[in-house]
């Protein structure tokens, strides 16, 4: 069981001081978030992922950053506004933070500790696109780009790691929430 990822200090988007700790038992879907990323019409999938699973004890957890070209500039409330308005996301979203940028927030620090590799769709083409317009990141390990997925199981276990691409209802993606929750 992993306790740590627990006690990690966080701030909910509003700023309040939080932790995951209230989320202990449950399953958690946490993902990087940008809102001008070719991949923000994912917002729509994981709200659906969440008003799906939820009584089953999902939580989609959201974490905006800037780290990956820019792509999440506004502050607090414009993501707010744009995630309520644009997506009518009702999960809870958690403060700007810094994924792959120095200091990487020790959330990001734990996931990528726990699963360094992401599993990716069938002839994704992802890392070829990033890398030719020299968007890679610095260690094969970090996270590629918004939207990459850990699955947290019950007990604290970081047990799944999907690529950007993976969509919100891909199969495997799917399989491994319906697998968590039990």
């Amino acid at each position: 069981m992993n306790h740590f990822l627990y006690d990690i200090p966080l701030n909910q988007l509003d700023g309040t001081s939080t932790s995951l700790a209230g989320f202990k038992g449950q399953v958690l879907l946490i993902v990087n978030l940008a809102s001008q990323c070719g991949f923000t019409p994912q917002y729509a999938g994981l709200e659906n992922l969440f008003e799906r699973y939820r009584e089953r004890g999902l939580q989609v957890l959201g974490f905006p950053c800037n780290d990956f070209a820019g792509q999440e500039p506004g502050g607090a409330e414009e993501i707010q506004n744009f995630c309520s308005s644009k997506f009518n996301v009702q999960f809870p979203l958690f403060e700007k933070i810094n994924i792959n940028s120095e200091p990487r927030h020790p959330l990001y620090a734990l996931l990528i500790k726990a699963q360094p590799t992401a599993l990716a769709p069938v002839n994704s083409d992802l890392r070829a696109k990033l890398a030719e317009y020299q968007f890679l990141p610095k260690q094969e390990s970090d996270v590629l780009w918004n939207f990459e997925k850990f699955i947290v199981s019950r007990d604290g276990q970081i047990l799944n790691r999907f690529s950007p691409d993976t969509t919100p209802d891909d199969p495997r993606l799917i399989a491994a929430i319906e697998t968590a929750l039990g």
